[in-house]
């Protein structure tokens, strides 16, 4: 049963919604803020191409490794306080990004950051699910998707602003009085919604999850190092990889003897197949969304020879365009479900990318690529809100913390897959079109016109990847439950309709 502290019915929801939507766009921002520093970044910490790589993939690592536990924190804790705890450690690890002085530091830092987001983000539609009614549910899950599908894509926009008006640094150093003036809003605005579960923390579970999900990633960002074989005596990139896909194994058979211990995964979420099918398809749009980010800002600046806020600006389109068609989506899922908005969303969203990919030459203006990014924001306004709202409708209330948590936790493995995979694809086709080991671990622009149509034909590859996940995800949206049908009227209420339209005439 969920709980509140005195008071908490009469707070406002929405000003709730705004401090846990300023807040989540900041964790959220981060996970592709890096991005658009990467030549920055490289030349002022001395970082390689795989640094690079783990800067972003640290983060979305621990925050996509350590969700279904702090899922469970709020559950124990009380989503308010577990949430203001983890805002804070994401502030501070902020901070300590922007002084960092070498790539193992960054790393390091950025792990710590990527802990503070996986606690607090959780909480968020946990606290969300308890604030506002049934009937008002939908539409505010649209404002917060519509901010974190924003924060998602935007995070080169506006890391691009700050890298040229200011310095790399800066793109950590505006967290600082953002989470302040959030944190202040956590204590005192945000209500202390408790579940009052208060059973143990499944440790082996979280430690079994984090250390599969990162051999997985750990191989797929080697990989192209060690050329996919051997990393040393008998340890190879495919043994690792098949390791962390056995621990994964090992994860589920452990959760399956833990089902009357409250586990970190009660199969009893997926027995709701809109939960079940939305997570899955958050995963995808992740993938998708993350992947896209990392060869079109190459792209834009290593072809095109674009400045980071340059670059910056030529992806607004797609997410401005998301921010006005999310909250539309959401209010309109509960009206028309979620095939009538998922099939035809994930379809424009590939489409949006696939005419990125077709327009992307090595001589091409920035200017061609616009149209597809505005398919592509089109598309994504409508995924983001359903997935939301479809994957939380059916939950009870006591499951909410944790259910939050494993839907959020879907769509960061789906994000931190993506980079990963995406990021090897291009490091493999860079490869295979002859770029020297040298040039393509510089991280840097490749200014070099020799390398510019090698680089492309790369980047195509890596959007084309992410156009196939958006397709299967279209033909997965078809598994959702139809949407419900109007109720009919009771026989009472037929002549009382009768007797007014009679009283109009």
């Amino acid at each position: 049963m969920v709980t509140d502290a005195p008071h908490t019915r009469q707070r406002n929801p929405w000003l709730v919604l705004a401090v846990l939507c300023a807040s989540s766009f900041m964790t959220l921002l981060d996970t592709t803020i890096v991005t658009i520093a990467i030549p920055e970044m490289a030349a002022g910490l001395g970082a390689s191409l795989d640094d690079i790589l783990w800067f972003a993939n640290a983060y979305m690592l621990v925050f996509a490794a350590l969700l279904l536990l702090s899922g469970r924190l709020g559950d124990r804790f009380g989503a308010q306080r577990v949430f203001a705890t983890g805002l804070a450690v994401f502030t501070l690890a902020s901070v300590v990004c922007g002084l960092v002085d070498t790539p193992g530091q960054m790393i390091a830092a950025r792990a710590v950051q990527g802990l503070g987001a996986a606690v607090m983000m959780p909480q968020t539609l946990a606290l969300i699910s308890a604030v506002f009614p049934a009937e008002r549910r939908g539409a505010a899950f649209g404002v917060w998707s519509a901010v974190a599908g924003l924060a998602t894509v935007a995070g080169p926009t506006v890391g691009g602003a700050l890298v040229s008006g200011l310095d790399w640094r800066w793109i950590f150093f505006i967290n600082l009085p953002i989470g302040a003036v959030a944190l202040l809003g956590a204590l005192v605005v945000v209500p202390d919604v408790r579940t009052g579960q208060q059973s143990s923390l499944d440790l082996s579970g979280a430690v079994l999850s984090t250390a599969g999900l990162t051999l997985i990633v750990y191989g797929l960002i080697e990989g192209e190092r060690y050329d996919w074989g051997t990393i040393e005596s008998f340890l190879s990139i495919p043994l690792v990889i098949a390791l962390g896909v056995a621990l994964l194994g090992v994860f589920a058979v452990h959760q399956r003897a833990r089902q009357d211990r409250r586990p970190l995964v009660p199969f009893e979420l997926f027995r709701s197949r809109g939960f079940t099918v939305s997570a899955l398809l958050g995963a995808m749009l992740l993938f998708g969304s993350i992947g896209v980010l990392l060869p079109l800002t190459l792209y834009l600046q290593s072809v095109l020879g674009l400045s980071a806020g340059e670059a910056g600006l030529a992806l607004v389109p797609g997410p401005l365009v998301s921010m006005f068609v999310a909250p539309l989506a959401g209010s309109a899922v509960g009206k028309l479900g979620g095939r009538k908005l998922l099939i035809p969303g994930l379809l424009i969203f590939g489409a949006g990318i696939a005419l990125t990919a077709v327009m992307a030459e090595p001589d091409s203006s920035v200017w061609a690529i616009i149209p597809g990014q505005v398919v592509f924001g089109i598309g994504m306004g409508l995924v983001f809100a359903p997935t939301s709202t479809l994957a939380m409708q059916e939950i009870p209330p006591r499951l909410t913390g944790v259910a939050s948590g494993m839907f959020t936790t879907f769509r960061q493995i789906g994000a931190v897959v993506g980079g990963a995979a995406v990021g090897a694809l291009l490091q493999n086709r860079l490869a295979a079109e002859g770029v020297p080991e040298e040039v393509r671990q510089q991280a840097g622009r490749l200014t070099d016109s020799m390398y510019a149509d090698g680089l492309t034909d790369a980047v195509r590859y890596g959007l084309f990847l992410t156009v196939a996940v958006a397709v299967v995800g279209s033909a997965l949206a078809m598994l959702l439950p139809p949407a419900p049908r109007p109720e009919p009227e009771s026989a009472a209420e037929a002549p009382a309709k009768a007797d007014v339209a009679g009283a109009m005439d």
